[in-house]
């Protein structure tokens, strides 16, 4: 679409749509249309946003726009847009307005605000989920293509699993967080909602880098935004969630695990880290965002807002030094989990409640949507929610693929592969999703490494490959002039003229990490060129020397032939 049919599409859409609680600041149709036609008059100029419509969740700064979050006697205008913000207005996107959330970003319900609950797309019954509700609704409903959440529990995952889209939950420190009401500023990030996951990739390659007036902004270690290909010999964690969830989303889960290759993992230590955030320290750390309203304002929170803001003052701080012992031993725990697995699938929520389930209980229903999200920030791990397709009552199903920080370009693969599977439509609309894109080509930034043992996916030492910015990007063989031996655990391989053609797989790493995955490879295994069927690629090779009385395994064609034999 151009500019100005993006624009005529997003007022048509929310006309159609008539929703008024999405909004708590929706920009007038001619102030829209007006930045539509600069756009237009401009021309793409390269930018890759261009005529993108978007949404901003009412805790994130936009300039000349109040910022609420979702409470009236907080707001404020500001000057300048949060960095975000700008990133997008300056790639071309086109802003529709500001949206409605639980108040404070306290809650995953999407029913604690003022301002009035967004209908969810798919059932008016049911809570939109939260705390971003409006900027996923507006997603769902095909108003807007892309919007801005937050997530410090789950916020910018629950609301899409319950819209049917995808929402994208950032390495913390990755998107600047400058211009947003905090709620845990320690493990708060702004977030991504999207029709696809190439769609929330492309928005993340936009907003992310780092920002030195954000204290809580971090570098990222090489280029984690990167698409990579999807292997075949994926391993990915599953965990038992039975008696958790709904039997839809149950069924539904355990239908997308089936896909692929999986290694169970005990979820009991994270769940248990998963309570913390609301019984806690953490619940303190909001309180100590909102202090001030707290103490002078307490009468214009939301009833359950105030509950949970309200408690956090009352913590001690002797428990908070538990809680984080505890969580440093839950990250460690996470370490080790990823270092035996690619990613973790997991629900991304285990039910949807109702609106009248809430209107019992503004509580209990709230904490446990939060069962498969609240840990992740505290583990310091990334996340994209995808949809899982429709279950039999008609309500939308919802899985969440996890990897450690800064593995979003990797895992994306996985959640892209998992979302096309099993969903053809964006939302609630009829709109088909746009095709896949390809993985990034090598940059110039990198090098083409040719696996062929233990180093490839699915296999003991790829997360060597991986922690170093490793990303795959295809199967390939050698010419047929390679002798394969094996060195224990691991193959050595050798270019004797006349041979067989060996299987392995191409990885891009960051040049600058071939140095140290070299420091890790024992002799008599080393770096060389390796004559590919595509082309010259450095490669894992062996010294002459070293495979003297070692047995040959050639006629298995490749280290997975041999480990099946």
């Amino acid at each position: 679409m151009t500019p100005r049919q993006s624009a005529e599409a997003a007022l048509a859409a929310d006309r159609r749509v008539a929703d008024p609680a999405i909004w708590i600041t929706r920009r007038s149709d001619a102030e829209i249309l007006a930045d539509a036609a600069r756009l237009e008059q401009e021309g793409r100029q390269g930018r890759p946003l261009w005529g993108i419509s978007f949404a901003v969740k009412d805790n994130i700064d936009v300039a000349g726009l109040p910022t609420t979050a979702a409470c009236p006697a907080f707001a404020y205008t500001p000057s300048v847009s949060a960095p975000v913000v700008q990133k997008m207005l300056d790639a071309g996107a086109l802003l529709i307005g500001k949206t409605n959330l639980d108040q404070f970003a306290t809650g995953l319900v999407g029913v604690r605000s003022p301002y009035g609950v967004p209908r969810n797309v798919f059932d008016a019954t049911r809570v939109p989920g939260g705390s971003s509700s409006g900027s996923a609704v507006a997603v769902a409903a095909g108003i807007v293509d892309v919007s801005l959440g937050t997530d410090t529990a789950g916020s910018g995952r629950v609301p899409a699993y319950f819209g049917n889209i995808v929402g994208w939950k950032p390495s913390i420190g990755s998107f600047s967080s400058t211009g947003m009401v905090p709620a845990c500023r320690s493990i708060d990030t702004i977030s991504v909602f999207a029709a696809s996951v190439d769609q929330a990739r492309l928005v993340a390659q936009v907003v992310s880098g780092f920002d030195a007036g954000d204290p809580y902004s971090r570098r990222a270690p090489f280029d984690h935004l990167r698409r990579a290909a999807l292997p075949s010999a994926l391993r990915i964690g599953v965990a038992d969630v039975g008696g958790l969830c709904d039997p839809a989303q149950a069924a539904a889960y355990a239908r997308v695990a089936s896909g692929f290759m999986t290694k169970s993992v005990d979820l009991a230590p994270f769940l248990e880290i998963a309570r913390l955030l609301y019984d806690g320290p953490w619940v303190s750390e909001r309180s100590s965002a909102l202090r001030q309203v707290i103490e002078t304002q307490a009468e214009s929170l939301f009833p359950a807002t105030r509950i949970i803001l309200e408690a956090g003052m009352l913590r001690k701080t002797v428990d908070a030094f538990d809680a984080f012992h505890k969580l440093a031993a839950a990250r460690r725990l996470a370490e080790q989990m990823f270092a035996g697995i690619d990613a973790l699938l997991l629900p991304t929520a285990p039910f949807t409640p109702t609106l009248a389930e809430l209107a019992t209980d503004p509580i209990g229903p709230n904490s446990r949507l939060g069962t498969f999200t609240n840990f992740v920030n505290l583990c310091d791990l990334c996340a994209i929610a995808i949809p899982a397709g429709i279950g039999p009552d008609g309500l939308p199903t919802g899985v969440t693929v996890l990897g450690p920080s800064w593995s979003e370009g990797r895992i994306a693969a996985i959640a892209d592969a998992i979302h096309r599977q099993n969903a053809s439509h964006i939302g609630a609309t009829k709109a088909e999703l746009p095709p896949p894109s390809k993985p990034d080509a090598l940059a110039e930034d990198e090098t083409a490494l040719f696996c062929i043992g233990a180093h490839m996916s699915g296999l003991p030492l790829n997360g060597q490959i991986t922690g170093l910015g490793g990303r795959f990007m295809r199967e390939d063989r050698t010419t047929p002039e390679y002798r394969l031996y094996a060195l224990g655990n691991r193959p050595g391989l050798l270019r004797v003229g006349e041979g067989a053609s060996i299987a392995g797989e191409v990885w891009a790493l960051p040049t600058s990490a071939i140095g140290p995955l070299l420091a890790m490879v024992p002799p008599p295994l080393g770096f060389g060129s390796v004559s590919l069927a595509t082309g010259l690629c450095l490669g894992f090779l062996a010294e002459a020397q070293g495979v003297v009385g070692a047995e040959e395994i050639t006629q298995f064609g490749g280290w997975r032939g041999w480990l099946a034999k």
